[in-house]
């Protein structure tokens, strides 16, 4: 069966490293899967504001980049969120977004929850230096929001690169690139194994 991917860029420059590793792994899905790709920081998102525990916990629709963004997610089978390494977790674009999950998931007649079941979360991510340990907090923030929403999990793929254009001599990340997304996604539920 076809899948639709759908390429969420987390960075705050375009053509950056984690970027350029994104689209080596997208050069190997399969013939017939599709892939869009969004950049985050070019989307104007209103302002996240918790409601949950209000009087008006409902959320109105989406509008704007907001509904462009929803739309998109609804529609994939497969969100890769590539994020640089920022401060040992996700970018602010990508935890914007992320915190809008909620706002979904009380907006009335949605069902977010419900439409989501079934699709897979990845990431992707580059950072500086070779200890990709460091890493393990992004790794734990798209893990856990997964978990959450029930989707599937992807994994993470790491690569190490410091100045622009340098994920190209990762030659290692290149070859995990060329299988990453035929890899079977794991159960995304509380004490599955984890796959970085």
């Amino acid at each position: 069966m076809a899948r639709n991917f759908l390429f969420l860029l987390g960075s705050t420059r375009s053509g950056g490293n984690t970027e350029a590793l994104a689209r080596q792994a997208a050069e190997q899905l399969p013939a017939g899967d599709t892939a869009r790709w969004l950049n985050l920081a070019d989307l104007e998102l209103p302002a996240f504001r918790d409601r949950r525990h209000g009087e008006q916990r409902d959320q109105a629709a989406p509008t704007g980049d907001a509904a462009t963004l929803l739309e998109a997610t609804l529609e994939a089978t497969d969100l890769v969120i590539a994020s640089p390494l920022y401060w040992y977790s996700v970018t602010t674009p990508v935890k914007h977004y992320l915190d809008h999950w909620v706002n979904w998931l009380y907006t009335p007649e949605l069902d977010f929850r419900q439409r989501m079941a079934g699709s897979t979360l990845w990431g992707v991510t580059v950072l500086a230096g070779r200890d990709h340990s460091v890493a393990d907090p992004l790794v734990g923030t798209l893990r856990h929001s997964a978990a959450y929403l029930g989707l599937g999990w992807g994994g993470v793929l790491l690569g190490s690169a410091t100045r622009p254009g340098e994920i190209a001599h990762d030659t290692e990340a290149a070859a995990r690139a060329k299988t990453f997304f035929g890899t079977a996604p794991l159960s995304s539920a509380p004490g599955s194994a984890a796959r970085a």
